[in-house]
């Protein structure tokens, strides 16, 4: 493939990958540079490129490849590292607790609401949140499965306006 139809095709194809950049910075600015890194990248590395393969997968990797990279690299940037004695990260995990005090809170609230359900619909979701398929349960109950899908419906609608406070709020 020659240089003008390599560019050629890389511009047809580089229209796919904004809303991938897009995808992995959410941020305009950062994914408009992550696209000209790629897009460098593809330029610089045209030999490496097998006539006959797919040129998209091949930019989406290059592309996937190198965010990884810059966001390794920014990781490392943001760490600071203590330069006495002891030698510790600054910004480690280990150190930290979370508080667990409000997911506790929302665990009881949650498990209020399940167990305040009718059996009727508290079985089947409850079968259903441990992993049973619709036919398994409706196997194990004994009811039609198109009555299972609604006792499911109906147990998650009740959870859902009972622990509406939970909501997220964006």
């Amino acid at each position: 493939m020659t240089a003008l139809e390599f560019t050629y095709n890389i511009g047809k194809v580089s229209k796919s990958l904004k809303p991938f950049a897009l995808r992995l910075t959410k941020d305009v600015e950062d994914a408009n540079d992550l696209l000209q890194d790629t897009l460098l990248k593809a330029f610089t590395n045209r030999d490496k490129y097998t006539d006959g393969t797919n040129l998209k997968a091949w930019l989406y990797t290059i592309m996937k490849n190198t965010f990884i990279t810059n966001y390794q690299r920014m990781v490392r940037k943001n760490t600071f590292i203590d330069t006495t004695d002891n030698l510790h990260y600054i910004n480690s995990m280990d150190s930290s607790t979370d508080n667990t005090a409000y997911s506790s809170f929302a665990q009881d609230d949650i498990n209020r609401a399940v167990n305040s359900l009718e059996d009727t619909y508290r079985t089947p979701f409850m079968m259903h949140f441990r992993g049973f398929k619709y036919h398994e349960i409706a196997a194990r109950l004994d009811i039609p499965i198109g009555t299972v899908k609604n006792r499911i419906h109906i147990a998650r609608k009740e959870l859902k306006d009972r622990l509406k406070v939970y909501a997220y709020q964006a």
